[in-house]
């Protein structure tokens, strides 16, 4: 009898966690702790997983210039790629009309949050303190320390090569117990799912179905046309296969809203489903998992205007330009943590003057929502990775060419 894929048991697990919370209502929050327990293993794992693949993934590019290139092709992947799915949340929000029909008075005041500069945004992704960095689980800053470390040990070339190897070990050491994790994954999903169900359930979820609705839309129509097109234009891999092979981490980014959380199957996939090289992997998903947040920008599209309707707010053009811009540039530095879309609607709110009290009003569906942009965003990380590597030409295509292997079976 063949063994069960791990991608069918992690379905398994979110199918049967659905039904107990439909079943079973609040009382679901019994296995909350199991959930929870998966969460902390996911988190114990990220900041070493990250430091140790990136550095050796920076390092073993060897050529400055070509890491330069690479980096450069990387961020502006992902920096369009996001600016076009905030017009696509936009453009759905303002044809559908999600908030239109609740009519709330405007709040008397308001306390507008301030935004970060530019340069204090900029100043952040340098850590004072990289030990810090790492204990804090402040992303942005491990990745900028882990790039130094890895360009610094490619100028000294021989010299640099024992520390290149600890940091290789230190990686597949964390590849083994990012697999024990991962046998862990369905019943971590069931226990994730249960309890939400369960809290939200779906009476309470109709009053907000139309923004739930919008926002899936938005996600699907990115994924399908954005990512579809990219990789088949750019890298002549077939969508059906590229869609096939990630499903693993689609279905653990759905589950667990955290891009940082599925990096681990996020890597596996595209090496062992995709043909993508450890080289490019390694340097790319870990940048992706920060800095690349296409759900989430298409959430802010839709969840500013979806607050302006609510109020009786109009935005112009020039408004839901800054929307735009703030959702591109701020998802640089948005957490791949569950709940951090939230955090950074309080920003791109202020940004345009809408009421910080419309946050309230997402906020009771926002675990919903995050579920659909999170596996957004892995996957545009996944579609990232196969881009740059066909055009480094990093790209396996006899593993593209057979059945996507499972991850279970390493």
């Amino acid at each position: 009898m063949k063994k069960m894929s791990l991608v069918t048991k992690i379905f398994i697990g979110l199918v049967l966690g659905v039904l107990v919370g439909v079943i079973f209502g609040k009382q679901a929050a019994i296995v909350k702790p199991i959930g929870d327990l998966f969460m902390r293993l996911i988190n114990m794992i990220i900041a070493p997983l990250v430091l140790s693949t990136l550095v050796v993934g920076t390092a073993s590019l060897g050529d400055i210039k070509r890491l330069g290139r690479i980096g450069g092709k990387t961020i502006t992947y992902y920096l369009l790629t996001t600016a076009i799915a905030v017009v696509i949340g936009l453009i759905l929000a303002i044809v559908i009309q999600p908030g239109v029909g609740l009519n709330l008075p405007l709040p008397a005041t308001q306390a507008v949050k301030e935004m970060p500069t530019l340069v204090n945004t900029l100043l952040a992704i340098i850590p004072t303190n990289p030990i810090q960095a790492m204990a804090s689980g402040i992303m942005l800053q491990i990745i900028s320390f882990a790039i130094f470390l890895g360009i610094a040990i490619a100028i000294i070339g021989e010299k640099g090569k024992p520390l290149l190897k600890v940091f290789d070990s230190l990686a597949e050491v964390m590849y083994c117990i990012t697999g024990m994790v991962m046998a862990f994954a369905p019943f971590g999903v069931f226990g994730l799912i249960a309890p939400t169900v369960g809290t939200y359930g779906l009476s309470i979820l109709l009053p907000l179905m139309k923004l739930i609705i919008v926002i899936a839309v938005g996600v699907i129509l990115h994924m399908v046309i954005v990512y579809s097109s990219a990789v088949w234009t750019l890298a002549r891999v077939s969508p059906l296969k590229f869609f096939r092979g990630i499903s693993e981490a689609m279905l653990v980014a759905f589950s667990t809203c955290s891009s940082s959380g599925t990096l681990p199957v996020s890597m596996k996939c595209a090496e062992k489903n995709l043909g993508v090289s450890p080289k490019i992997c390694s340097f790319v998903l870990p940048l992706g998992a920060t800095i690349n947040m296409d759900g989430s920008a298409i959430y802010q599209g839709v969840a500013a205007l979806f607050v302006a309707q609510v109020y009786g707010i109009h935005l112009g053009a020039t408004q839901m330009l800054m929307v735009v811009l703030v959702s591109t540039l701020g998802s640089i530095g948005a957490a791949g943590v569950p709940g951090a879309g939230l955090i950074m609607l309080t920003m791109v709110l202020g940004s345009v003057g809408l009421p910080l009290e419309g946050m309230a009003l997402v906020a009771g569906v926002d675990r919903i929502l995050d579920m659909f942009r999170t596996c957004c965003n892995v996957t545009g990380d996944l579609s990232a990775s196969v881009v740059i590597a066909a055009s480094e030409k990093e790209l396996d295509r006899t593993i593209l060419m057979n059945e996507p292997n499972q991850l279970s079976a390493k």
